[in-house]
């Protein structure tokens, strides 16, 4: 049913964009040679305007505008303006401000590791044969092709907990009471220098890896040999060759990997929410947002949530629109 959904809903905006496309060509065709070059672009980008405008920006000016507001408890009552009172609550709010610590956490080791582990591993198996290098990289992007919540059901049985008295079936407790003699521990409720959430963070990394390592290694082929056997020929070792000719040639892929894992990060949600729900300070800015609108049932709240994550994310995209342009402009 879900699969017929998705066809229908495929065919259905496929059908309406070219509807859309054939009336405005159809309508300019007729135009003279003069309007007809003036109005053309529009015929284009007119059914996308429209549908940015409909599913992004309408949706955005509206939580904008309910971050101000708050849902009545009385049944039958709207909602009311409170101005600035629920960023207010959010950012004098001891627990909310530990979900921003969260993030920020978040967003300074995952994409990090996933870059630095990418690179390496582009690296190391660029230099194996063919067939094992084909192999060694299909295992390794294997994790990109399943979801979130998917990849935190595998991990379980690594991190879960099985009480003492019980078989250790959970990996890491299995190798720590083995190894150490000792009780089984809960790992993903110890929150102690946040250690909890570098685990979840690894799960992240894992299935980022794939992505840096496909784009890091299709980057690195692209490398010039010329430039490549030029540093040799100045007696560059391998180590200087990659870091003084390799990297600076793919650092805009460098940046543009970085910046997109740090815009799945921000986002992130249904690993910690699968995982822990948020509990233990796991939490972070998209499970706060979930939790503040259905378990609280607190609107503005949850828009106000948003909007800080908007305001979060926007920097980052607007220095890829700028990154990207700069390397067209170097082309």
């Amino acid at each position: 049913m879900a699969i017929l959904s998705a066809l229908l809903s495929v065919v259905l905006g496929l059908t309406v964009s070219f509807l859309i496309f054939f009336s405005l060509n159809w309508l300019v065709e007729r135009t003279n040679d003069k309007w007809k070059a003036r109005l053309l672009p529009y015929v284009f980008l007119f059914p996308v305007i429209i549908l940015v405008s409909v599913f992004l920006l309408y949706p955005a000016i509206r939580t904008f505008v309910e971050s101000f507001m708050e849902q009545s408890q009385r049944r039958g009552e709207g909602a009311t303006f409170v101005g600035l009172d629920n960023y207010i609550d959010l950012f004098t709010s001891s627990s909310f401000l530990g979900i921003l610590l969260n993030n920020l956490l978040w967003v300074l080791v995952v994409p990090a590791g996933a870059v630095l582990i990418g690179l390496l591993v582009a690296v190391l198996t660029d230099k194996l044969g063919k067939k094992r290098e084909t192999t060694f990289k299909a295992m390794i992007f294997l994790p990109m092709a399943i979801s979130g919540v998917a990849a935190a059901v595998t991990w379980r049985f690594i991190y879960f907990y099985a009480p003492p008295g019980n078989p250790q079936i959970y990996l890491l407790n299995a190798i720590w009471t083995s190894v150490t003699g000792q009780d089984p521990v809960p790992w993903l409720t110890l929150d102690a220098g946040r250690l909890n959430s570098f685990l979840i963070m690894f799960i992240a990394i894992w299935l980022q890896v794939g992505f840096a390592m496909v784009l890091l290694s299709a980057a690195i082929k692209g490398v010039p040999e010329e430039t490549i056997e030029a540093g040799r020929l100045d007696g560059a070792g391998e180590r200087k060759l990659f870091f003084s000719v390799i990297v600076p040639q793919i650092r805009g892929t460098i940046l543009a990997v970085f910046v997109t894992i740090t815009i799945f990060v921000m986002k992130i949600f249904d690993i910690i929410y699968a995982m822990t729900g948020g509990q233990y300070n796991t939490s972070v800015l998209a499970v706060d947002f979930y939790n503040q609108l259905f378990s609280f049932q607190n609107p503005g709240k949850a828009a106000a949530v948003v909007v800080v994550l908007m305001i979060a994310v926007v920097p980052l995209i607007v220095y890829q629109v700028r990154s990207y342009k700069s390397q067209e402009e170097l082309r």
